[in-house]
């Protein structure tokens, strides 16, 4: 999932990179086009960044996680 993830997210990336070629960014149209695809872009690549995170190869994971306090009174 995390591969399907990264390619799904370069995708548009790439065609943004084409709509920056042909020029056609100054129209309404490739405006609305870059945006649509940064949002899927962002969409797949914060997918990536979950799953990264989940086994704990990216951030903080779950090893991190801070220890619960003891439950031991202090009855002296």
């Amino acid at each position: 999932m995390l591969l399907i993830s990264i390619v799904l997210g370069l995708i548009p990336l790439a065609g943004i990179g084409w709509i920056i070629y042909t020029g056609t960014m100054t129209t309404v149209d490739g405006l609305f086009e870059i945006l649509i695809m940064l949002s899927i872009s962002g969409v797949f690549f914060l997918n990536a960044f979950w799953e990264l995170r989940d086994q704990g190869l990216f951030g903080k994971g779950k090893a991190a996680e801070p220890a619960k306090p003891s439950s031991s009174s202090d009855e002296g």
